[in-house]
């Protein structure tokens, strides 16, 4: 059992590309704590990003091991070069709802 969390950033005008710059540097550290991203989209004229993460065990072990992550000096040291630029986030966890119909 894995759970995913699907976040979806709204930019700032022009903030999307300092931001697509500095992004590879989060992803090292989230898989130091066991999470993996799925995916990771730029939508350059709507100026959104939206990527997702899994992680193993159900969504109490996710919020548990995000809890762990964000409190982490790994995170802060990332984020002490993070550019300033998200003006919305939507972030949940979601479920695939089409594993159920897959052969």
């Amino acid at each position: 059992m894995s759970t995913v969390q699907l976040r979806r950033y709204t930019m700032e005008p022009g903030k999307l590309a300092a931001f697509l710059e500095w992004y590879p540097t989060i992803v090292p550290v989230r898989e130091h704590f066991g999470f993996r991203v799925l995916f990771a989209y730029a939508d350059h004229e709507q100026e959104t990003f939206t990527w997702a993460v899994e992680h193993d065990g159900d969504a109490d072990e996710f919020r548990s091991v995000e809890q762990v992550y964000n409190a982490s000096d790994e995170r802060a040291r990332a984020f002490e070069t993070f550019p300033a630029g998200i003006a919305r986030m939507e972030i949940g966890l979601v479920d695939d709802v089409l594993a159920g119909s897959r052969p």
